[in-house]
């Protein structure tokens, strides 16, 4: 049975940052290129998959479709590619938005194709008028660019990045004619400053139809963490992650707030102005969902857009992998935009694109887990910290992913499987482990359906079966571990009568 589940492309592949945009019947997802226990950020070149709009069960991949060093500015390939968009131009062609990580620029390639690929076209750039047609500078932060064609053929591009860790700047204020009297070079220094403190907001400016020129300087859309007091922000302010949407005539912005771990949006009547905070749509540990405090999986960073496919909408996000924030992989999940254009919060699930909940038959692999915490899972985003080497992870060695570091007080979560005749749970194992694995309908381990007591002391995969009455319905799954050593995890069975 054709299934798809999250991350919903193969688990090899770790496409972060994942804006998706459906042309031509079919849904294409933009994004970052992490690679597995990665070091950095984006270390791979651009690469697309795309599925038909009727079956998003069916992805395809359309290869490289832009490499770092395509870009003049990045010849010796030194720089990675952080995250990109896609718009179609009002001539029709593909325009590719991106930029290098805290270059100061963002760069544009073009194609024929929304599979690409793509060839180098520009940077974007000021009007002779303003700054000579130089490009944006980096006090004003070119970071994570999205764009916008609306309706009228008109252009927007958008951007920003307002780290919450920087203290803000206290400058005085000082007019054109105070700017005037100060020698060039502390005239240069303070608009610097004064540009800086700009940029840490959510930016937003319009192109000429050359997709590459600025129709005017860039102006604040989003207020940043330190410019929230009084705007409705508060708490939720910018900090990165710009994507842009235009739906029922409204135009939606979702970005990363200071938390890093959700997906915030604001909503205004207009393209550049007048945004006011709408809520948080998905958070990757699922914080603020139900009031939740709790992560429910690893923290880390996060990206995505909204997509609309057919009659639905869907917001796509990305989760960590290996203990790292550089190995992130994409995961989307069925959203829904109320008649006030509110977008109530979503729980992260293991089903994201199915449609439904995946049937309790068969086998799966064992990192589709949307629920994973342990002792050592912390409720703050810290990757220095030690622990993150040590919680339970999904990793993958040898081209193999499972989960490992598998130890006492670890819960695994499975949303959601529709369970019939179902008389047993089979897992694949591997490692040094004593003690009791239950199977539960709850993180609690209330509603316990099976356990067994296992003792494994073995480096090659083996199966445990753990029998029990299962009960028919569609519902969670969560394993249960309490014990002495430690496992990896490959895949989970589900057993008939």
């Amino acid at each position: 049975m054709e299934q798809v589940f999250n991350p919903y492309l193969p688990l090899y592949e770790y496409v972060a940052d994942g804006e998706p945009h459906v042309f031509d019947g079919r849904v294409y997802i933009y994004g970052s290129h992490d690679v597995p226990g990665g070091t950095v950020y984006c270390e791979g070149h651009y690469v697309t998959w795309s599925a038909p709009v009727d079956n998003l069960r069916d992805w395809r991949y359309e290869g490289v479709i832009y490499r770092r060093d395509q870009d003049p500015s990045n010849a010796d390939d030194k720089m990675q590619l952080w995250a990109p968009d896609v718009t179609q131009g009002p001539d029709g062609r593909y325009y590719l938005y991106y930029c290098f990580n805290f270059y100061p620029e963002i760069g544009v390639a073009v194609s024929d194709s929304p599979a690409g690929p793509f060839e180098f076209y520009g940077h974007v750039k000021y009007p002779e008028h303003i700054m000579k047609g130089e490009g944006l500078q980096g006090d004003m932060m070119p970071f994570d660019p999205a764009v916008l064609t609306d309706d009228d053929g008109r252009v927007y591009l958008y951007y920003g990045f307002a780290p919450a860790c920087e203290k803000e700047m206290l400058l005085p204020e000082f007019s054109e004619a105070d700017l005037e009297k100060m020698p060039a070079e502390e005239r240069k220094k303070i608009e610097s400053m004064m540009n800086a403190k700009l940029g840490e907001n959510g930016m937003a400016v319009e192109l000429e139809q050359d997709m590459l020129t600025m129709k005017g300087t860039p102006q604040v859309c989003i207020p940043g963490g330190h410019h929230t007091q009084g705007t409705g922000f508060e708490g939720h302010g910018f900090f990165e992650a710009s994507s842009i949407r235009k739906i029922n005539n409204k135009y939606y912005l979702v970005y990363s707030s200071h938390k890093s771990h959700e997906l915030c949006y604001a909503v205004s009547d207009k393209p550049m102005e007048g945004y006011a905070y709408g809520g948080t749509i998905v958070s990757n540990g699922d914080i603020g969902y139900h009031e939740r405090t709790k992560p429910v999986n690893t923290l880390g960073n996060n990206h995505g857009g909204i997509a609309q496919i057919g009659e639905d909408y869907y917001i796509f996000y990305h989760r960590q992998t290996h203990g790292t924030e550089f190995s992130r992989q994409g995961c989307a999940e069925k959203i829904e935009i109320l008649p006030d254009g509110r977008i109530p919060q979503v729980e992260i699930t293991s089903c994201g694109l199915n449609g439904e909940a995946l049937p309790a038959t068969g086998s799966y692999l064992a990192a589709i887990a949307c629920y994973m915490t342990c002792p050592e899972t912390t409720d703050y985003i810290d990757y220095q910290n030690p622990a993150m080497q040590t919680q339970t992870r999904m990793v993958q060695r040898q081209n193999v992913q499972f989960l490992t570091d598998i130890h006492d007080q670890t819960i695994l979560g499975y949303k959601y499987f529709m369970c019939k005749n179902v008389s047993g749970i089979a897992l694949e194992l591997r490692g040094e482990f004593a003690g009791i694995i239950k199977v539960a309908a709850d993180e609690d381990g209330k509603d316990i359906i099976a356990e067994k007591e296992v003792s494994v002391t073995t480096k090659d995969w083996s199966m445990v079966t753990i029998s029990g009455a299962v009960k028919d319905g569609t519902y969670p799954l969560f394993l249960l571990f309490s014990g002495e050593g430690s496992l990896d995890m490959r895949t989970l069975f589900f057993v008939k009568d």
